[in-house]
């Protein structure tokens, strides 16, 4: 097998790599180094946790840096696109110990946040922007950014951008970059939208394909658990309490918030992910998903494509999703970059039709069973001891103020950070049109909230599940569930509850929106 040296990549480069505990290119770098670097426009499909993310930092800072091109104000080199802020904040981190390496400097761009910092991050001069569309049409448009110095630029997850309806301001950037530039184009598929934007903005690409587009990583286990609607919730939480970190998929972003109050209930520490937080409430859960003080993130599918967290062993439909490509995406949330992952669809009665021709168009073959609270499959499928930690007691009333008296309690906004919640309103996700408008914030539950399982809680585990721990292309280490000490059925009633959670909604039902 070919080193990244041997591909072409700087030995300054291979060696931030080599010290990242990365030695071996993954399949989609190795076929498109040789050509991104070289200049050429390129073409690249691969799934969710192939590696794309290095193969174009990798030859955007390697050009960047071997060009010696000056940073000017409001003007940069590099242009790197991408759908969700999320994705734009992972695509950062993974880009800035090469950038460093190099002495160039990279920013990321998007909405939900305040424009200020972003306005004085590009006046200062910047090698590398990190963007979502929208916000980034709104620097260019009040002329705080002009991207007539882009030598070289990238979208990621194309048909993820055409799919939430970016290409129109999409084309406005890229007709905005110079026509000689440099053009890289990676998607899970090439089809569609992607293939407009192909047409029109590259030249003679070559095109790598690396596997098939409706295709699962053969790491990944599939089950289905057919269940009775009362049995959702107990069946849901038994998966959860395991130890390890698991993402649950709903349809809503009511629906989202919901289960991840009847979790915490059930004394399952989880966090919400969905467009109706505010950025920073978005950060915080995902964080605290990241940091293991919350192992359950509970998420609408804008967590499906670019939320890339190491050692997640679990992703469980909740909510079975529309279409196969939506299936395929959100469970390549596990089983990312060579690692191990268990998938389980929970599906009732009247969804068996709608599953059925899910799995196949997805391609795949699950395991079907008809799973009741303790069945044994749940050990298996998450094992390890289930833990538990009480629910945050209500707040105490506050006492009346008497006459003259100001209210003792803390004002709104007090009260919102002493609940570990988000205290103002915030913006949703760069949008095609405004940049960053959106809807109003929901307070989150906030990881500090809802404490953390002890290593002791979780039998004896703490970080890496036996012995030394692989490493992935992020560097971090890789862990699987492993091991258990048997599966307890759980009941609950609390806040609703499993007859909350049972009133459910049908494959491509619109209730919860």
């Amino acid at each position: 097998m070919s080193s990244f040296i041997d591909l072409g990549v700087p030995t300054e480069l291979a060696g931030v790599l080599a010290g990242l505990g990365i030695s071996s290119p993954f399949p989609i770098q190795a076929a498109t180094l040789p050509d991104s670097l070289a200049g050429r426009d390129v073409l690249g499909r691969g799934r969710t946790g192939s590696g794309k993310t290095y193969a174009f930092a990798l030859p955007v800072v390697a050009r960047l840096a071997a060009s010696r091109t000056p940073r000017r104000p409001g003007r940069p080199r590099a242009l790197i696109l991408a759908p969700t802020r999320e994705l734009a904040t992972q695509i950062d981190a993974t880009l800035a110990p090469l950038a460093t390496a190099m002495g160039l400097r990279t920013l990321t761009v998007f909405g939900g946040v305040g424009p200020h910092p972003q306005i004085k991050g590009l006046k200062a001069g910047v090698d590398i922007v990190v963007a979502c569309p929208g916000r980034l049409a709104d620097h260019l448009q009040s002329g705080h950014a002009s991207l007539d110095a882009v030598e070289i630029t990238v979208l990621d997850e194309a048909d993820h951008m055409a799919d939430l309806g970016f290409l129109p301001v999409v084309r406005r950037l890229m007709d905005a970059t110079p026509r000689d530039g440099q053009r890289m184009l990676f998607s899970a598929t090439l089809d569609g939208g992607v293939d407009v934007l192909v047409q029109r903005f590259m030249r003679k690409p070559v095109t790598h394909h690396v596997d098939a587009a409706a295709e699962a990583p053969v790491e990944m286990a599939h089950h289905v658990l057919h269940v009775q609607h009362d049995d959702r919730f107990p069946v849901l939480v038994d998966l959860v309490a395991a130890p390890g970190r698991t993402v649950v998929f709903t349809r809503t972003k009511r629906r989202a918030k919901t289960l991840t109050r009847q979790l915490v209930a059930a004394g399952v520490p989880a966090v919400e992910l969905h467009g109706n937080l505010a950025q920073n409430a978005r950060n915080r859960n995902l964080s605290a998903f990241s940091d293991g003080s919350a192992q359950t993130l509970v998420a609408t599918d804008i967590a499906a494509r670019g939320i890339h967290v190491d050692d997640v062993a679990l992703v469980i439909h909740a909510d079975p999703p529309v279409e196969h490509k939506a299936y395929l995406h959100r469970s390549g949330r596990t089983a990312r970059a060579g690692a191990q992952g268990t998938v389980v669809t929970l599906m009732t009665d009247d969804q068996q039709g709608d599953v059925r021709d899910l799995t196949r168009k997805a391609g795949i073959k699950p395991t079907t069973t008809k799973a009741r609270p303790g069945h044994p499959l749940l050990a298996q499928l998450a094992p390890g001891e289930r833990s538990f930690t009480p629910p945050p007691a209500p707040a105490s009333a506050e006492p009346a103020a008497g006459p003259g008296e100001a209210r003792p309690g803390r004002s709104r906004r007090g009260r919102a950070r002493a609940a570990g919640r988000p205290a103002g309103g915030g913006h949703d996700q760069s949008t095609p049109k405004g940049g960053g408008r959106g809807q109003a914030e929901v307070p989150a539950q906030g990881a500090r909230s809802q404490g953390t399982r002890s290593p002791a809680a979780r039998g004896g585990q703490s970080g890496s599940r036996g012995g030394q721990p692989a490493r992935t292309q992020n560097g971090q280490p890789r862990s699987r569930r492993t091991g258990g000490t048997g599966s307890t059925p759980v009941h609950t009633s609390q806040s609703g509850g499993a007859a909350a959670f049972s009133a459910g909604t049908r494959v491509g039902g619109r209730r919860g929106r």
